[in-house]
């Protein structure tokens, strides 16, 4: 029984101490994990400023300050090519709106008229033809009141209806559309 007597003291802590070498164990060192750590965080930092501020792969810089340029280029070669588009521009009218009370509200406009077709002669016929269509604005906008004109659907509506009045006023010349350049209602 001496035997299992000699085991139970080869298993103490103090056994176990002593098979290490009698020293405690030591924590891991925090100073290689900042040596790692650190720059892997500085390399992704980097990446991270590169992509928001587009240097690098990650955006264009000067490459694309020289796509976007070539882009508007392009653009602008496709619509001067166009075929049928011109844009006509009316004078600036402004027109005093109807209301109920003593305060007075006004309309001041300015819009392109779009032509389906580039031509001369269309420009003439538009250009003739003015003072009939700037006359049919000017009565449609002064029986409009303040509640015609709220939101997008009353700005849709008016677009609609000087479409409709201007083509009424130049016709066989198509407008295609109607641009507001500048629109203030007061």
């Amino acid at each position: 029984m001496s035997n299992t007597g000699d085991e139970d003291q080869d298993s103490s802590p103090a056994g176990d101490a002593g098979g290490e070498g009698g020293a405690p164990p030591k924590k891991k060192s925090k100073k290689k994990l900042i040596i790692i750590a650190a720059p892997v965080l500085l390399i992704v930092i980097a990446v991270v400023v590169m992509f928001v501020m587009g240097l690098g792969p990650f955006g264009g810089g000067a490459d694309d300050e020289h796509d976007a340029a070539a882009e508007e280029e392009a653009l602008k070669e496709a619509v001067a090519a166009a075929p049928g588009t011109h844009f006509v521009d009316l004078p600036e009218m402004l027109v005093n709106l109807q209301t109920d009370g003593t305060k007075t509200s006004f309309i001041k406009m300015a819009v392109s008229l779009e032509l389906t077709d580039k031509s001369p002669v269309t420009t003439e016929r538009v250009t003739a033809m003015m003072p009939r269509v700037i006359d049919n604005f000017q009565v449609y906008m002064r029986e409009l009141r303040l509640d015609d004109l709220n939101g997008s659907a009353g700005m849709f509506r008016l677009k609609e209806e000087l479409l409709r009045r201007v083509n009424i006023a130049v016709q066989p010349v198509q407008v295609k559309d109607i641009l507001f350049r500048e629109l203030l209602v007061q």
